[in-house]
């Protein structure tokens, strides 16, 4: 987050550094092993926290997308080659860090033909071989393709978390032109129809100019396509060309909105100024 924008935020939203050499250990591993992660790409807020807790979410396929959302930090253009080695350094990774929940997302590769569904399954497979860790799985939407959705479903992750972002109004501006809120509900039925037993979750960031009433038929659309669990976090603008900020929801909105959340069904919910998709992932899935 660019330093003048850091500024600028509200009290709730600024916090310590974490101190000691924990943190360091983390990055200096996962930069031996040449992994990349979603909280330093994305530039999450809680990346400080937990790396210092030695906890990562692992971005596979590279660290380039092909898609050019609004709201995130991530590098868009070409990407390169998919990495063979990559699921191997991943299972290394988790093991070294001692993980018991593995979470894995990626970058979007709308270039390959099954948008990297294969890459998924061999990074869970290599986990399993090296682990006895619970795995999420946090991918793009393959373009609406049943076969890649339906591949990364059968590799039977604990937790398949797909995240809607936005409300529908605010999904071409936020997303772009390529994703589609219809197709974000229909990864959920998929998943519910196909494998009952796969744990199903989604995120919404605030802040982008969405009202009350849209985000309330938004998480009611989300348990009724079968979505489980839920996250609700301020959005904040990482990178000066990205989506200003809307709004800074205070943390008692926040609080009624959880509270609104679990009623609506939803068997899990964390929402608060400072949760993402996979803040404290392992003790939401072990909660459920």
């Amino acid at each position: 987050m660019p330093e003048q924008l850091a500024r600028s935020l509200p009290r709730w939203l600024k916090r310590t550094v974490p101190k000691g050499s924990a943190g360091r250990r983390t990055a200096r591993l996962l930069d031996g092993l040449d992994l990349a992660t979603v909280c330093e790409h994305a530039k999450c807020p809680n990346r400080l926290e937990c790396y210092d807790r030695r906890t990562v979410t692992f971005m596979i396929l590279g660290d380039v997308c092909t898609r050019r959302c609004g709201f995130c930090a991530v590098a868009k253009g070409r990407p390169r080659p998919v990495d063979p080695d990559e699921p191997r350094r991943v299972a290394e990774a988790a093991v070294r860090l001692g993980l018991s929940h593995v979470v894995i997302t990626a970058v979007t590769r709308d270039d390959l033909p099954d948008g990297g569904a294969e890459q998924f399954c061999r990074t869970i497979a290599a986990v399993r071989r090296a682990s006895a860790a619970s795995i999420e799985v946090l991918p793009s939407d393959f373009q609406g393709h049943a076969e890649a959705v339906d591949r990364l479903i059968d590799a039977a992750p604990e937790v398949y978390n797909h995240n809607t972002e936005t409300v529908p109004r605010l999904y071409r501006r936020v997303r772009g032109p390529q994703a589609l809120y219809r197709r974000t509900l229909e990864v959920f039925r998929r998943i519910k129809q196909r494998n009952p037993a796969v744990r199903t979750k989604s995120g919404l960031m605030l802040g982008l100019g969405e009202t009350a009433e849209e985000l309330l038929d938004t998480l009611a659309d989300l348990a009724g396509a079968g979505c489980e669990m839920l996250t609700l976090g301020q959005y904040l603008r990482p990178a000066a060309q990205c989506l200003p900020v809307a709004r800074y929801v205070p943390p008692e909105e926040f609080d009624v909105l959880g509270r609104l959340a679990q009623r609506l069904g939803f068997r899990a919910v964390a929402s608060g100024p400072l949760v993402r998709s996979s803040y404290h992932a392992r003790q939401m899935h072990e909660g459920v």
